[in-house]
């Protein structure tokens, strides 16, 4: 008998029968795997190179403030910059800022007398001032009331008007009852709030669920219980950050104080500063310490309230 190799036989698939496509071949996937996670790395790297770049741009100035006023003004004002000095570091600059007094009648250096009287013009309107912005953001973002939408656009649309344009006009204003030379011009309009604190802070409260304020109108709450044991609470990021950007406003405010202030006992800290320049014109030691002191109180705050203000930003910016 002749032996016969038996052929496998294809099965047939009965009429109407869904046949199967052959499975695919499976391909190497792990140099695919490989070259994605390499070119995520190189991105990476690339980003974080251009991050370090930026930021030595910005700290390098920054370095040179601080080891010039460490320095004598004799190597202060060479014309060859050096990281270690020739003469050694030295706090001359700083002994100086702190004994310069603009008048010989005062009893406080300019610089701690100046920084006093920029808390004192500055912390008042910006806690009652975000307190006036909180409660006008609430209303046109909880409450129903006729012409809520045109009065918020045409508060928007102050926002758009130059400030330098208004300088003149306030300044006569001020002059005619009685307020030049006197720290109220610096205080008393802020107090009642600002269209972009508003503005922010209603994008906050937008995000918070309606429910919420209708179950607080059943437990008997009206609306500024509503607002300072539902809202603020809630906004206590949010109303930091405001609070923060306010504060540091008034704090680098410069060309207010200069107009309106005019004896050196109410000078606020940046027209002290400013004194101290013009005083040291030639000594760029006492002038770059006299920042770095002005500096050192800015810092000292974001450092303690970074977090509150990062997520207060972010969390204004995202709710609709």
């Amino acid at each position: 008998m002749t032996d016969r190799t038996e052929m496998p036989v294809a099965e047939e698939s009965l009429p109407g029968e869904r046949q199967t496509p052959p499975a695919a071949p499976v391909k190497e996937r792990a140099p695919k795997m490989r070259s994605g996670k390499t070119m995520n790395t190189v991105t990476k790297t690339v980003i974080y190179a251009i991050l370090a770049l930026y930021a030595l741009v910005i700290i390098f100035p920054f370095l040179i403030v601080i080891i010039t006023s460490f320095k004598t003004w004799q190597d202060a004002v060479s014309s060859e910059f050096s990281w270690v000095p020739p003469m050694g570091f030295t706090l001359e600059g700083y002994q100086e800022v702190f004994t310069y007094k603009a008048s010989s009648d005062s009893t406080l250096p300019s610089l701690v007398n100046g920084f006093i009287n920029t808390l004192l013009y500055v912390l008042p309107p910006t806690i009652l001032g975000l307190l006036t912005s909180s409660i006008s953001a609430y209303a046109f973002s909880k409450l129903r009331f006729r012409s809520k939408k045109w009065m918020y656009s045409l508060l928007l649309g102050t926002m758009m008007i130059p400030g330098t344009i208004m300088i003149v006009p306030q300044y006569v204003i001020y002059d005619s009852i009685g307020w030049i030379n006197t720290p109220l011009p610096l205080m008393i309009p802020g107090m009642f709030g600002a269209a972009a604190c508003v503005f922010f802070m209603r994008q906050f409260y937008s995000g918070i669920p309606d429910s919420l304020i209708e179950a607080s109108k059943l437990d008997g709450l009206g609306y500024f219980g509503i607002f300072f044991r539902i809202m603020v609470p809630l906004a206590v990021p949010a109303l930091l950050a405001q609070g923060l950007l306010g504060f540091i406003g008034g704090y680098n405010d410069y060309l207010g104080p200069l107009l309106y202030l005019h004896e050196d006992r109410l000078h606020t800290l940046q027209v002290a500063l400013n004194n101290i320049a013009d005083t040291y014109e030639r000594r760029s030691n006492v002038v770059m310490a006299a920042s770095i002191v002005a500096l050192v109180p800015m810092l000292t705050v974001y450092f303690f309230t970074q977090r509150y203000f990062i997520s207060g930003i972010v969390s204004s910016g995202l709710k609709d």
